[in-house]
């Protein structure tokens, strides 16, 4: 018998593949900047140790206007096939990139947010709940709204958006 909590390793829908996808990474803080952004970095070295290249790095203050324009040039350009956020998808009223991409035109795919709440209660227990940790499609790349801590930033990239973000991004070029 299969161990449910194991993904299907066969048939149509794959994970894993060979292929290389763009990244932008956006960190969104109040009180970091580009220079002490540990869950940036982090993020870029899980992604580039995995085969997938980081096209671009920002980092913006916790703000709507700042995450929109932040991320518009991403959305609207070739370089960038695939989009985190990190940070601002607290409870907290300063946490508002959840609110941006709300904004933004896209649509949620809800089994991320399920599926990383589920992972981070296996963790932290029901801290977890706080999370507004998201999945959007907007333009047709997907981006991934993840909390700012690096164990956040880790479990999010090596249990859920590496297996899947080539089988996601094809799906979406199709």
């Amino acid at each position: 018998m299969s161990d449910p909590t194991s993904p299907p390793t066969s048939g149509r829908h794959h994970l894993g593949g060979t292929r290389a996808i763009r990244f932008g990474i956006l960190s969104v803080s109040d009180t970091h900047t580009e220079d002490d952004d540990v869950s940036g970095e982090l993020a870029k070295t899980l992604l580039t140790a995995s085969g997938h290249p980081v096209a671009a790095y920002h980092l913006v203050a916790n703000s709507v206007a700042d995450v929109r324009d932040a991320l518009q040039p991403w959305l609207d350009g070739r370089d960038v096939e695939a989009i985190l956020t990190i940070g601002g998808t607290g409870a907290s009223s300063r946490d508002l990139t959840v609110n941006a991409l709300e904004t933004m035109g896209g649509r949620v795919l809800p089994g991320f947010g399920e599926l990383y709440r589920s992972l981070s209660f296996a963790e932290v227990g029901p801290l977890a709940l706080l999370s507004r940790a998201t999945l959007f499609v907007v333009k047709l790349k997907p981006v991934f709204a993840l909390p700012g801590s690096e164990r956040a930033v880790r479990t999010a990239l090596e249990r859920l958006v590496v297996p899947s973000v080539q089988h996601l991004v094809e799906e979406l070029e199709r």
